[in-house]
């Protein structure tokens, strides 16, 4: 399969953030790997967006903000939580991008989990299954039909971001290898469950016509 994107193509990079590379707070195993292959793709695309997530200092999904263990899971008001290490504070190095990705072509920056009481892994909707980030609305209104995915980490963001776009009417890919996972207790597997459910379709970078 061959797939050459058109103006009604976006390619949406997701979370390709300092804090969730090697070294970072949130570290994805391998994450700096998906920078080459994102850079590799992206001039394919005539439409481009990334997202940052960009939380204040005391986030509810911050452990430390509870006095939690990491990665334990608490009952907050929209529902189960997990509680992550710090990460991604707004105006920190963990929360920029990383140097090396190229995005000056990017027409649009979506800055998600700004709410401190309110988590948000998907680029499209937030954590109480409310709140629209007005992702969906500016890609109908730049009659963009179909969307491309990758970043960090898949088994969460990209995972959350994919079914949501399939929700929102979009026809969904997320570019495997242009991801890593987080794997928290099978949460890959289950993750990908999700979206092929969904109506996702899973394929390669080799598969997008390069320009």
């Amino acid at each position: 399969m061959s797939i050459t994107p058109t103006n009604s193509s976006a390619l949406i990079i997701i979370d390709v953030q300092n804090d969730f590379l090697p070294g970072g707070a949130l570290a994805v195993n391998d994450g700096d790997a998906v920078i080459d292959i994102i850079n590799s793709i992206s001039p394919s695309f005539p439409n481009l967006v990334v997202t940052q997530d960009w939380h204040p200092k005391g986030h509810i999904s911050f452990a430390s903000t509870h006095d939690a263990e990491a990665f334990s899971v608490r009952e907050v008001e929209y529902g189960p939580q997990v509680m992550w290490p710090d990460h991604c504070v707004q105006a920190t190095h963990g929360g920029a991008l990383a140097d090396n990705l190229q995005t000056d072509r990017a027409q649009l920056i979506i800055r998600k989990g700004c709410n401190i009481g309110l988590d948000s892994y998907s680029a499209f909707i937030e954590a109480d299954k409310a709140t629209s980030t007005g992702l969906a609305g500016y890609l109908r209104m730049r009659k963009i039909s179909e969307v491309f995915l990758v970043g960090l980490a898949t088994d969460f963001c990209v995972a959350f971001s994919a079914i949501d776009a399939c929700t929102a009417g979009f026809d969904t890919y997320v570019i495997e290898d242009a991801c890593r996972a987080i794997d928290l207790d099978g949460s890959l597997a289950a993750a990908w469950k999700d979206m092929t459910d969904a109506g996702v379709k899973r394929i390669a970078s080799d598969h997008i016509d390069v320009a």
